[in-house]
């Protein structure tokens, strides 16, 4: 079955999930400038995929696919320092870590299923 809107795609609800998450884990964070980076960083996982998929055409959804990826890698990277700062315990960490790390793999497949193979 093709997709034919992008809230049919996994990744995206699934990106959709995790911003949700990092909502609500950091919604009393008293790091204003952490929590709102954190919080952008996550919404622009989902919003990344949106706009590449109706974007229309094979080389601008992937080229938008990198830019989700880019951004999960972003949430990744401030979980570790959020996990330092001690602004999450070590069993949210390692749940939001987990969802990242399934959507990076999403992603990774779609990248791979729009590159020509050779």
């Amino acid at each position: 079955m093709a997709i034919k809107c992008f809230e049919d795609i996994v990744a995206w609800q699934k990106a959709q999930d995790l911003a949700v998450v990092i909502y609500k884990d950091f919604k009393n964070n008293f790091d204003w400038d952490f929590r709102s980076q954190i919080c952008r960083a996550s919404v622009s996982v989902s919003n990344n995929i949106a706009e590449g998929f109706d974007r229309g055409t094979k080389p601008e959804f992937k080229r938008f696919l990198y830019i989700a990826l880019a951004s999960n890698s972003e949430v990744r990277s401030m979980l570790y320092l959020a996990l330092r700062l001690n602004y999450i315990n070590e069993i949210t960490f390692k749940d939001i870590l987990l969802q990242s790390e399934e959507i990076a793999k999403i992603l990774n497949g779609l990248i791979k299923s729009l590159t020509p193979r050779t």
